[in-house]
């Protein structure tokens, strides 16, 4: 497990797009594993900012992200699906019928996962994953529990991180209450990991991820079993590593 620490957001950003573009620079067809929520949103801006100067081509891309919450359809605009057309799909050259979100408007739990499971399986599997680091630990929606799962599944959301969510929503009964998670497995599975973490708030839970026993109690602790893991963390998430 590789530490990058970097002075504040914006070179966070750039650091963990440096990544990014480099697997897409090398492998032009490659298959990207993509987070939501605040975190990458920067890394995103760089990366559409390196498409419009000319320096990176998604024609080739495949992408396949974490997550969605169950329930939600793609127009809605907390989507998952909404999110990554918004700060990224919309504004680069990748084939939207090449990018993969769990279908949230599936209701039954089985049907959804076992299609994307299939269809990571399809694509050969991820050559990079982007995650974010939520304040409890958890990699995509992969709460604190007693074991690590392994493929795409329907979690019920903690109440930490509903109440992480409430202020993209009218008020916290808003929140939906289950998502469509890839698993641990999956996300073990891909041949590279970019986390990237930012702000003092997550500074606890880094230390955990990086320095405390693997448990699935922080299911972001796994990562350390990973053998090509880089996280880059703003200077105030990375105040408390040694």
């Amino acid at each position: 497990m590789k530490v990058v620490k970097t002075k504040d957001y914006d070179d966070m950003s750039r650091k963990a797009a440096n990544l990014i573009a480099a697997q897409v620079t090398m492998k032009p067809d490659c298959v990207l594993g993509l987070a939501t929520g605040s975190s990458p949103i920067g890394t995103y801006k760089d990366l559409i900012a390196r498409y419009n100067n000319g320096d990176l081509d998604f024609s080739k891309v495949t992408s396949v992200n974490l997550d969605e919450y169950k329930g939600l359809d793609g127009s809605h605009d907390q989507s998952y699906r909404y999110f990554m057309n918004h700060n990224l799909f919309d504004h680069v050259n990748i084939r939207k019928e090449c990018t993969f979100v769990p279908d949230g408007t599936e209701p039954d739990a089985d049907k959804a996962c076992g299609a994307h499971d299939a269809i990571i399986e399809k694509v050969g599997g991820i050559d990079l994953q982007l995650l974010g680091l939520g304040h409890n630990g958890h990699i995509g929606f992969n709460e604190p529990t007693d074991h690590f799962p392994t493929g795409t599944h329907c979690v019920d959301l903690t109440e930490s991180t509903i109440e992480a969510n409430k202020r993209f929503f009218a008020s916290a009964d808003d929140v939906p209450k289950q998502a469509y998670t890839m698993g641990i497995q999956n996300i073990m599975l891909a041949r590279k990991i970019v986390v990237v973490v930012s702000g003092a708030d997550k500074a606890d839970i880094l230390k955990k991820v990086v320095e405390g026993p693997v448990t699935p109690q922080v299911p972001a602790s796994i990562l350390q079993l990973h053998p090509d893991v880089t996280i880059v963390a703003d200077a105030a998430a990375a105040a408390k590593l040694d």
